[in-house]
């Protein structure tokens, strides 16, 4: 989904987000670099939880559809400059307990050789939505 120069391109990124919502963790490896870095958005660090390597983002992502086995990231666009780019969306899903979850974040990229090197990802804390099931 790179175009000959190397460059990326919002199809890229609208691939990416795709893969994201049909939970295809092997789709989305194939966009980043073996030394890709992820960063959540919530953990311990001023960044959040960094995640670095193939193999420890790949489990990272995984984690995503755990907790919120229907997650879509909708509403998505996207823009590049340059090699960085934004995709913004709203993050929805909802627990097995019947608790959901519907907010809006953002993803920074940079972007080395037609590939996704860095993930940073931000999302807006906002309250588990509902009743948890008794």
């Amino acid at each position: 989904m790179t175009n000959v120069n190397g460059k990326v391109t919002i199809e890229l990124l609208e691939a990416f987000s795709a893969a994201w919502n049909r939970h295809d963790i092997d789709a989305l490896m194939s966009f980043m670099t073996n030394d890709c870095v992820f960063e959540a958005a919530a953990g311990p660090e001023a960044c959040g939880k960094r995640f670095e390597g193939q193999e420890a983002v790949r489990a990272a992502f995984a984690l995503a559809w755990s907790a919120f086995p229907n997650a879509q990231w909708e509403r998505s666009s996207h823009f590049i400059c340059g090699d960085r780019g934004v995709s913004q969306w709203t993050y929805t899903g909802t627990r097995a307990d019947g608790m959901r979850i519907e907010a809006n974040g953002c993803d920074i990229f940079t972007f080395r050789d037609g590939k996704i090197a860095v993930k940073s990802a931000y999302r807006k804390d906002r309250p588990l939505i509902g009743m948890p099931k008794a």
